[in-house]
């Protein structure tokens, strides 16, 4: 017998209205009337076995469909379980929504199961956290949380409802107004000075971020760079915006065009610790690069250096709106060719350089081989996702995508144990694709158990572990600063792969590096959840240039 109607079909109508598809969720009973609502409404339920990653997995929809992430969290130790998830939508500028039970407005203060208020914990990291008002305005509370997630710029909401209200009788239809955001519109003047300055420029570079991708700006970022032959970096999910290959994509000269550039124009990113904090040039005695920030919301603007240029609208206007300005401003290529051609040949050197590495027979594995071999089984349009430190650190190195928005990784937050959520979002929003998590063995600990979520769920998924029995990224600077290192440890080739077996899914331990190219491909062969667990070095650190700090 089909249930009767109530507030929390109202509350998954309006989520649908707004695009959402799927709702992730681990159960619990303050918020069975969504359940009821998804069932209602063929919303599909994909259930975890850790609301961080029902969070995760909404951000990273979020960030591969760009459209809002639904995550559903029951009360209490439900919802404070999903705050490094909606942290990490906080710093990747994420559009996810977060739905959560609250004890009943009818027991509140009496103290009820789970009876928190929630939205204080939330407010710092989200762009609104609020309870709803009653089980009449569950409608308008929902439609504004999805509302202001979407808004410039983008960012988590967290929404709450008294468990009462959302059992209570539906009062009728709401029909949401799902209003599309209007563009910011970029001022003129700050355009033509960004066109001025490109133009008296010898050693310009652009980098590219993640919300060139998430404000559908990709395509109109590359004819920018391309008509105007200027040397790119991506950053984050504007990698793939120029494909591996493409002779203006310099991120393997990046020390040299960092260090010489005199103008560095960053879209779509903040200029925080990823790119120096802003600082460029200065190396073998070039001066300090001039540096114009370009970004989608004046909220977004960087504050803590100086700029040169700078203009915060929508960003596919901002560019279209530059092409034409360099055009005014009569930008010439030829003025900065030898340097565009120093780091394109640069970059080919380094590629070239890295042949050695990347075939590399020692025994331990060299972590470079692994992406050696990966790297020639990749798809066009594979889905690579990074969860870890130094091992992740490599991919992102070497795993170049050759499209835009098919790379995920933590972004600044830098929380580990997204990445179970992230696959599990990634083999949904991308059906046909591959899919693939790279792990290091730390990360693995964070979220493993949700391999089970894959399994049930019946969602083939690709998982590399590079395990080298430590927290790399601790030891190695320990043993720098005192000679020592503590709490530095784990289980040298600790089977993670029977984890992933005993869950359902296959794996196996690869030892010897002939042996990683074989074992990938019956991962990929096998269609099941399947890990590689790959023991490395552990003597191998990632030669990092910046520490976060």
């Amino acid at each position: 017998m089909e249930s009767p109607k109530h507030a929390g079909d109202v509350a998954v109508a309006v989520s649908q209205a707004y695009g959402v598809d799927t709702m992730f969720t681990l159960s619990g009973g303050h918020v069975f009337p969504l359940y009821d609502g998804a069932v209602h409404q063929n919303m599909r339920i994909v259930d975890v076995r850790h609301e961080q990653s029902a969070v995760f997995a909404a951000e990273a929809t979020a960030r591969l469909t760009r459209r809002p992430g639904l995550a559903v969290l029951t009360a209490g130790p439900g919802i404070t379980n999903g705050v490094s998830g909606v942290a990490t939508a906080h710093f990747n500028g994420s559009p996810v929504v977060v739905l959560g039970g609250r004890a009943p407005r009818s027991r509140w203060g009496s103290g009820a199961l789970q009876e928190m208020d929630h939205p204080p914990l939330f407010e710092p990291i989200t762009k609104l956290a609020f309870t709803g008002s009653g089980a009449d305005s569950i409608g308008q509370d929902v439609e504004m949380a999805f509302r202001t997630a979407l808004a410039p710029h983008r960012g988590p909401v967290f929404l709450d409802f008294y468990m009462d209200d959302l059992f209570s009788p539906s009062t009728g239809e709401y029909e949401a107004e799902t209003l599309t955001p209007s563009p910011l519109e970029p001022d003129p003047e700050a355009l033509a000075g960004i066109a001025r300055l490109i133009a008296e420029a010898e050693r310009p570079v652009v980098v590219l971020g993640s919300d060139v991708w998430m404000e559908r700006a990709e395509e109109t970022a590359r004819d920018f760079v391309e008509e105007w032959r200027l040397p790119v970096i991506p950053n984050g999910q504007g990698r793939g915006i120029l494909p591996a290959g493409h002779d203006l994509l310099v991120t393997r000269a990046r020390g040299l065009a960092f260090g010489q550039a005199d103008l560095v124009i960053v879209v779509g990113t903040p200029l925080d610790f990823r790119l120096g904090y802003g600082w460029f040039g200065g190396k073998d005695g070039a001066p300090l690069a001039k540096v114009v920030h370009i970004v989608g919301a004046p909220s977004q603007l960087a504050t803590h250096t100086g700029l040169a240029g700078s203009a915060a609208a929508d960003l596919s206007l901002v560019l279209w709106g530059l092409n034409a300005a360099c055009a005014t401003a009569g930008v010439d290529p030829k003025a900065y060719a030898a340097w565009t051609d120093t780091l394109s040949e640069k970059a080919a050197a380094a590629i070239a350089e890295d042949a050695p590495l990347l075939q590399s027979t020692a025994d331990p594995i060299h972590p470079m081989r692994i992406y050696g071999e990966l790297g020639r089984l990749l798809a066009d349009d594979a889905v690579v996702i990074g969860d870890g430190g130094d091992f992740v650190s490599y991919a992102g190195k070497y795993v170049e995508p050759r499209r835009p928005g098919n790379w995920l990784d933590p972004g600044p937050y830098g929380c580990l144990g997204t990445g179970l959520g992230y696959a599990v979002a990634a083999r949904l929003a991308r059906p046909s694709s591959q899919v693939v998590l790279l792990l290091g063995d730390g990360a693995a600990g964070f979220s493993l158990m949700d391999v089970d979520t894959l399994v049930r769920h019946r969602l083939p998924v690709v998982m590399v572990c590079g395990n080298n029995g430590i927290w790399g990224l601790e030891k190695h600077p320990m043993q720098m600063l005192y000679g020592y290192d503590v709490a530095a440890e784990l289980q040298p080739q600790c089977r993670y792969d029977q984890v992933v077996t005993a869950l359902g899914g296959g794996g196996e331990l690869v030892t010897s590096p002939e042996e990683i190219g074989p074992a990938l491909r019956r991962a990929f062969d096998s269609g099941v959840p399947y890990m590689v667990n790959i023991a490395t070095d552990p003597r191998i650190a990632y030669p990092r240039s910046t520490t976060g700090v």
